[in-house]
């Protein structure tokens, strides 16, 4: 997915810009950027591939090449970034979080009515931040190109603008499924996909941005570009897998949703099946860990971490492209707790189960040293579809998801047809869809979160929250 960060200051601001873009590592592997703005000496960009070293190793040194009292920084699941730009509108570094699906249909019209041209990557592909500044800069103002850009984009775009005088443009996706915050200290101004990041920088929180609001920043100021729209659908999958525990996104905490989700799963599970026979009770990490946690104290098994992720040498961004390395490297860094494990029935609470692959090693590792039985719940329902708002999946199908497969394993394509009910626990063919997967993956048990128990979960109305890769809705 990806994550940006900026600050506009009376003072250098290099050093709080590196700790604040670092602290988005967590969502995204590739690549690292940095622009920053000095009267002295004006826009200066730094890139780096972050693959197989994180962020903060690759630019260690940044402060003996950049200096800056406003600078941006990106996180990048995608292409290269910050871009500088030099247009009508000025020179400007930016830099964006989310999809634009309708790329090629864009580039074909922009490039047939400018009569311009593009720099093409590998395969004639286009950096998706350069063709969003290329739709910007078709506008009379920074404002209106922002706007125009929202209204033809299919997809999400999250913008974080530098402009030539060191003054920021932050403006929030057209309906908000991500979040944009400000921070602000006695220097200036923060903008923040995280606002903890700059929480732990010193700055207070100003305000988050609305779906679609445009503000103009400088070290002094705020002032608001756009007004926010009424129509809200922020990510679900923020709090139940993607967002870092300390984050808060429209008020609500993403490590205190987990362990309200988790209660609300094992209430259902009381509820339903009584008293499950499990020695313990624990979390598949990092993000099914809090989860796990709620289970726990609502139902009063003991948690314990049967096996611990090892990363001082394998960090999250040391992850091969290639599906069996991916599989291997997510093996080797599971470390087992014997006495946890052997001759132990254990239940596990993952964040999600989207293809199934690696969940299928775990329990192979689990049983290969010792467990008894193994017991899964799903923090969230079922994926039936990819996300085509974000890019935080490397699913390049539907039936790349392990619940798309077996619907057409049981019934054929006529079981799209109710994939309502397969997500439906309680229905014939939801119980069927659980068999199933336990049968591949070799769970003694299976349940999924309801979608009615994640959204009590996050307390936020149905209507706000994009739930889209759970029941396909818009």
């Amino acid at each position: 997915m990806g994550g940006f960060f900026g600050i506009t200051s009376t003072e250098d601001c290099m050093m709080d810009v590196f700790f604040g873009v670092d602290y988005h590592s967590h969502l995204g592997t590739r690549r690292g950027g940095l622009a920053a703005y000095d009267p002295g000496v004006g826009l200066q960009r730094k890139i780096h591939n972050i693959e197989n070293a994180p962020f903060r190793t690759k630019f260690l040194h940044i402060f003996d090449e950049m200096v800056g009292t406003s600078a941006i920084g990106v996180i990048s699941d995608t292409d290269p970034q910050p871009m500088l730009i030099r247009s009508h509108l000025g020179t400007y570094a930016i830099c964006s979080v989310g999809i634009i699906n309708n790329a090629e249909e864009l580039i074909e019209r922009h490039l047939k009515h400018s009569y311009g041209h593009f720099d093409a990557m590998t395969g004639g592909k286009v950096n998706s931040t350069e063709l969003l500044a290329a739709l910007i800069d078709t506008q009379s103002s920074f404002a209106e190109g922002i706007k125009f850009a929202q209204s033809i984009i299919d997809g999400t775009q999250n913008i974080l603008i530098l402009l030539e005088d060191g003054s920021l443009i932050a403006a929030r996706d057209k309906v908000g499924r991500l979040p944009v915050c400000i921070g602000r200290s006695e220097y200036g101004y923060a903008v923040s996909f995280e606002s903890y990041a700059y929480q732990k920088l010193g700055y207070e929180d100003d305000r988050e941005l609305g779906p679609g609001e445009i503000v103009l920043l400088t070290p002094t100021y705020l002032k608001q570009l756009a007004k926010p729209g009424k129509k809200k659908r922020i990510c679900s999958f923020l709090w139940s897998y993607y967002g870092y525990p300390t984050s808060t996104y429209e008020g609500v905490n993403v490590e205190l949703m987990r362990y309200r989700n988790g209660a609300i799963m094992a209430h259902h599970d009381q509820k339903n099946l009584g008293d499950i026979n499990v020695d313990y009770v624990g979390g598949v990490p990092d993000s099914g860990t809090p989860h796990a946690i709620g289970y726990a104290n609502e139902s009063s098994k003991p948690f314990a971490r049967a096996f611990i992720k090892y990363t001082p040498t394998w960090s999250r961004s040391f992850m091969p492209t290639n599906q069996t390395d991916r599989n291997k490297i997510a093996k080797m860094k599971q470390i087992p707790v014997y006495d946890l494990i052997t001759d132990k029935d254990l239940l596990f609470v993952d964040d999600s189960i989207v293809r199934g692959t690696q969940l299928r090693e775990t329990v192979e590792f689990l049983y290969e040293n010792g467990a008894k039985s193994v017991h899964m719940r799903s923090a969230c329902p079922p994926i039936m579809y990819g996300c085509k708002y974000l890019n935080f999946s490397r699913n390049t199908s539907d039936m790349d998801l392990i619940a798309r497969r077996v619907i057409l394993e049981l019934e054929g394509e006529e079981g799209f047809n109710h994939i309502k009910e397969y997500a439906d626990g309680s229905t014939t063919r939801g119980k069927n869809l659980r068999k199933t997967i336990c049968g591949k993956l070799k769970f003694d048990s299976l349940d999924f979160q309801s979608l009615d128990g994640i959204v009590e979960a996050i307390g936020l109305p149905k209507c706000e929250l994009c739930t889209y890769c759970w029941d396909g809705e818009e």
